[in-house]
């Protein structure tokens, strides 16, 4: 019995462990974006013979991802994403709408492209993420020179960063978003 307790405590400490860890974060600590329960049971009763050793149940419930945000309709400006400053001094702009067409505009030159359903809803979900609402309006390093400026439109806000500050969320559709733009 003394045993059986032992090992659901270390498979427990083990299961809290990891829904800390963050993948790919060389070993450290990420927030919890959500909220996990670990549940062990062991059984207090001597196995009896024949029957299998009874070994702690670990039950951890999937992880809580975004709703992709809601389309109200085909002209709906669902983010806008302008790219400014850097050395020479770019100015370019990407725009997704509520049909799933995205229009970039670089050096004057306008380009209207189509979505695929998938990459469609993956921008969507990036929109969605509830972290989104606690990234700060302006994260700037005054600093620093020749960076490149990023001003997001969604939700009803603005967001303005050079990305010198770590804001998960916002670097992924960051990213995301600069994929449409065209190569320089």
């Amino acid at each position: 019995m003394v045993l059986a307790r032992r090992t659901a405590m270390v498979c427990a400490a083990g299961v809290l462990a990891l829904v800390g860890c963050s993948p790919g974060g060389g070993g450290s600590m990420a927030e919890p974006t959500h909220t996990a329960v670990a549940t062990v049971t062991a059984s207090s009763a001597s196995p009896s013979p024949g029957s299998p050793t009874s070994s702690p149940s670990v039950s951890v419930p999937a992880s809580t991802t975004p709703s992709p945000v809601p389309v109200t309709g085909a002209g709906q400006k669902l983010v806008t994403m302008t790219v400014s400053g850097g050395f020479a001094g770019v100015n370019r702009q990407v725009v997704l709408r509520g049909d799933g067409t995205v229009r970039t505009t670089d050096r004057g030159e306008s380009v209207v492209r189509r979505t695929t359903a998938a990459q469609f809803m993956e921008l969507r979900t990036l929109l969605g993420d509830r972290s989104l609402a606690d990234v700060p309006g302006f994260a700037m390093n005054m600093g620093a020179a020749d960076m490149f400026q990023y001003t997001l439109q969604f939700d009803d806000r603005t967001v303005i960063t050079d990305r010198s500050a770590e804001e998960p969320a916002l670097d992924r559709l960051i990213d995301a978003l600069d994929k449409w733009l065209p190569t320089q």
